[in-house]
């Protein structure tokens, strides 16, 4: 029988897709699904041959391809050691002098795979593609049975990676039969020209030696070339070129492939045909310009890495996606973001997700995975391999540009009682000369083996490179001055013959600067916790971009993963609340990755005096020739919120002519603030002469006129103002204020009461209208509010599944996003209720202007980005008029359930108290 693509695809069947859509045959047979497993403590199963047709040792069913580890895979252990996997199948090839392949996409870490009793074969390493010529041995017109031995016992010469988040323990990756032909093309690379030239290192295995041909076919059969063949009895190396004419080349704007077809007919029959593509496009490194330094560059133009960092975890199957689909929202997911890369962190990634960043266009930082224990001869050689393998396995794709050797000098240590830490600054000597010198080797065997792409011998964090393409490093901080003058530092004493950033005497060159890892997560004491990251992603865009010498990051994370909170998104896929819009109608986290942007020289927020003059320096930053020779224009408008009606202060356009890549100043905004107490927003937004949007950016102002009448709010009548923390008493089970003292929060239930009194009869004679105004949002009881916080020192452990205990973190107030937390405040003057006003959420993003502004510590988190809803509710004509009489009351907020939190002057977004308001 023969089993095809269609025939294999079935419900029951996870990831039924051929696994290498790169190099991908037709007749084939996928093997994934319930296979019999069992656990091998006493390592008996050799001598007892539970490969054996008569063996009967199995009493679980695990689902391939997932680590039995993982909760997919219906085992659910993170045991490890030795495991057994065994299954029977019935598979024919269409063509009966086929030979047959046994084919694993990835087992972790050593396996003995037999066939009906007979050992095919061995394998050793976690990561690599291998595969078996189970031929002689399979029956074509009977059941055939399967057994795996998979060993992984955590041996400190392995290549594990960041599987502390979720163990790959055994068979993770798909396994298939597959048919080929007895003469058969084992591989092929291309190295493609943005000239169109491609040229291809192919290896043939020949069963006996005889003519033969091998042809290409791409894009329809517009690109064809045929060459003739004299093979010799077993590998054939073959090396041959052809050239694309108008090559449509790829880039993450315009991912173009060239998808096709390699065929092999060989003298002695049969045909082996390969379903590949290629895509042409070229990295490189350029100085530009007048400049002593080089940018990174795509098919010879400049391009502005925005970047992020992809654990490439799944809660469920851990580092193997549950479906295909999944993999392909992934890539989508970044791109939605406006992002054009990604570093595959500390792994390389599953074929499959790699296919659809070539196909949907984004480029791929693919990291090597590292080993935790000492780099002796066995780590080392172990390392080889793999890293071989990756290279090797993945060298067609290409979306991916760059091979990152090694992470933040893990592994590079020796006898260091912290080798798996970035903060192991204390220790640099542990990193020795010989070790430094190896690196270099390992640099240096990595560009010999692929000349086509960037390698990096170190992502640095330790300040620590030997020799890389690419001057990068990592950093974790918090706060906007410290974070501008880190980065100021770094490009200061970044230039050629500098040692920053180097070790062992080593010096940079002239390669790109680009940053590795960047986030508040590791930059706030303790941690971040879970807590929103748009403000300061906002102001760190700014500052990168600020920068001529600087072409890309990578922000730390896309996900959030275990006890990690700083993805762009949830860790089931789920948005964040970044709250840009806001600000700047329309606009998104993808304003900040435009390839040509304009940067606010400024701080995220600052404050003045109410109707003063401030300039607001403008600097154009361009990656990006699409716009030159054209004139953009930057529209801009100062406006603010007047307790909930937005009014705008003074608007304009700048005309500006969009040449040349880079940074260069623009002319500085004149800007004159409002009059009264306002958080203002200057919003930019650079279009096209046709109206189209090029990007939006925005800075804001906590405007203060020191006044205390109702002016001070552009408000007619008079005001009084009660302090948010001046209640005069409260019943909730846990009060606290934070901020400064200017938020005051309560829960689960109770109230917060204000003693009001009103101006007498000789300053207000009459009070015939009344309203009261506030800011208030429901409140969210974390553990530590109730049984209260701790700092835990980020750790390894953390990657490693210990908790963290989120919501004991200090710094953890839960970003918005799609859960919400709601509560309803009744509002109750001298007894009685006068309204009730549904509060949404308690949320924490951008919008917190001054949750943020007034944070006291840099490097931690008090509610940081919280903010609550205006309310305001009209005092009934009645009541009034009692109060016209009394001139005092007694004001009560309430809340049943879901908590209270208040927010005063400096908290939240409204710069306000609460106000009592009259005429």
């Amino acid at each position: 029988m023969s089993t095809s693509l269609a025939t294999t695809k079935n419900a029951a069947m996870p990831r039924p897709e051929y696994p290498r859509p790169d190099w991908q045959r037709r007749d084939w047979l996928n093997l994934n699904g319930a296979w019999q497993f069992q656990f091998d403590r006493e390592n008996a199963g050799k001598t007892e041959q539970w490969y054996g047709w008569a063996a009967d040792p199995y009493a679980s069913t695990i689902t391939v391809p997932f680590s039995w580890a993982s909760p997919l895979s219906g085992i659910g252990s993170q045991e490890k050691g030795i495991g057994w996997y065994c299954r029977d199948a019935s598979w024919s090839p269409a063509h009966a002098n086929d030979r047959v392949f046994l084919r694993f996409g990835a087992v972790d870490y050593s396996c003995d795979v037999w066939i009906n009793e007979s050992l095919v074969g061995s394998h050793e390493g976690g990561y690599g593609t291998f595969e078996f010529d189970v031929t002689d041995v399979w029956k074509r017109d009977a059941a055939n049975r399967i057994a795996v031995r998979a060993e992984d016992n955590d041996r400190d010469y392995q290549a594990r990676g960041k599987q502390g988040y979720g163990e790959i323990r055994g068979i993770w990756q798909p396994v298939w039969l597959e048919a080929r032909p007895s003469d058969f093309i084992h591989h092929a690379r291309f190295a493609t020209g943005i000239d169109g030239t491609i040229e291809v290192t192919a290896t043939v295995h020949a069963r006996q030696a005889g003519l033969a041909t091998l042809s290409f076919s791409f894009a329809e059969g517009e690109v064809r070339h045929v060459i003739p063949l004299q093979l010799v009895e077993g590998v054939n190396e073959i090396v041959t070129s052809f050239n694309v004419d108008q090559p449509r080349l790829w880039s993450p704007e315009e991912p173009n492939l060239y998808e096709g077809e390699i065929v092999l007919e060989a003298g002695s029959g049969g045909r082996d045909i390969v379903s590949t593509y290629f895509g042409i496009r070229e990295i490189g490194t350029a100085l530009v310009g007048e400049r002593q330094y080089r940018w990174i560059t795509l098919n010879g133009k400049p391009i502005y890495l925005n970047g992020t960092l992809d654990q490439s975890y799944h809660p469920t199957g851990y580092f193997t996606y549950p479906t295909d689909e999944e993999m392909e929202n992934e890539i989508y997911m970044m791109k939605r973001l406006g992002l054009n890369f990604v570093r595959i962190h500390i792994k390389p990634e599953e074929p499959r997700k790699l296919y659809w960043a070539d196909k949907l266009g984004i480029l791929v930082m693919e990291d090597m995975p590292c080993f935790w224990g000492n780099p002796d001869e066995s780590a080392r050689a172990s390392y080889v391999s793999e890293a071989r393998e990756v290279i090797e396995r993945d060298y067609n794709h290409p979306s991916i540009f760059s091979w990152v050797m090694f992470n933040e000098t893990w592994g590079l240590k020796t006898n260091s009682d912290q080798v798996g830490l970035s903060s192991d600054q204390l220790h640099p000597s542990n990193y020795l000369p010989e070790t430094q010198n190896w690196v270099r080797e390992i640099y240096q065997w990595a560009k010999k083996l692929d000349p086509t792409r960037i390698i990096e011998d170190n992502s640095a964090t330790l300040f620590d490179h030997v020799e890389s393409d690419i001057n990068t490093w990592h950093f974790y901080i918090n706060g906007y001055k410290e974070l501008r003058e880190h980065l100021q530092d770094v490009v200061d004493k970044t230039f050629p013959g500098s040692p920053f950033n180097y070790i062992g005497g080593n010096v940079q060159t002239d390669a790109p600067l680009m940053n590795s890892e960047c986030g508040n997560v590791w930059g706030i004491e303790g941690g971040a916790g879970d807590s929103d990251l748009a403000w300061h992603y906002r102001y760190m865009m700014n500052e990168f971009r600020r920068h001529d010498k600087l072409c890309g990051f990578v922000f730390t994370e896309f996900r959030d993963v275990t006890n990690e909170f700083n993805g762009y998104y949830r860790l089931d896929g789920t948005d964040k609340k970044f709250g840009y819009e806001w600000f700047v109608p329309g606009m998104t986290i993808a304003d900040l990755h435009a390839p040509d942007f304009i940067v606010i020289d400024a701080p995220p927020c600052q404050t003045v005096n109410a109707g003063a003059t401030v300039a607001v320096p403008l600097l154009r930053s361009s990656y990006s020739d699409r716009y030159f020779g054209q004139e953009l224009q930057l529209n801009w408008e100062l406006w603010y919120d007047q307790l909930g009606s937005r009014v705008v202060a003074d608007q304009g356009k700048l005309l500006l002519g969009w040449n040349g890549y880079g940074v260069s100043p623009l002319q500085s905004l004149q800007l004159t603030l409002p009059k009264q107490d306002a958080v203002a927003v200057l919003a930019l937004r650079l279009q096209t002469a046709s109206g189209e949007t090029v990007m939006r950016n925005f800075t804001t102002f906590d405007v203060r006129s020191g006044s205390a009448d109702g002016q001070i709010y552009g408000l007619e009548g008079g005001v009084v103002n009660v302090p948010v923390p001046a209640f005069t008493e409260h019943d909730w089970a846990y009060q606290w204020n934070a901020i400064q003292g200017q938020k005051a929060n309560g829960g689960p239930t109770g109230r917060f009461v204000y003693n009001v009194q009103l101006p007498d009869h000789n300053e207000q004679s009459v009070i015939g209208h009344m309203e009261i105004l506030f800011e208030a949002s429901a409140k969210r009881l974390l553990a530590r509010n109730i049984e209260g916080g701790e700092y835990k020192r980020p750790d390894l452990s953390f990657m490693l599944g210990a908790d963290a205990n989120t919501e004991r973190n200090p710094n953890t107030y839960y970003m918005t996003d799609a859960v919400r937390h709601d509560s309803t405040v009744n509002v109750i003057i001298d007894g009685l209720k006068v309204d009730s006003i549904y509060l949404p959420d308690d949320p924490a993003d951008s919008r917190g202007v001054l949750s943020w502004h007034y944070q006291s510590e840099s490097n931690k988190l008090d509610e940081a980005g919280s903010y609550g809803y205006l309310c305001r509710i009209e005092v009934p004509s009645a009541l009034a008029a009692k109060l016209n009489r009394s001139r005092s009351f007694t004001l009560e907020l309430e809340v049943k359930e879901g908590g209270l939190a208040l927010y005063g002057r400096n908290a939240g977004r409204y710069p306000i108290d609460i106000l009592v308001t009259y005429r």
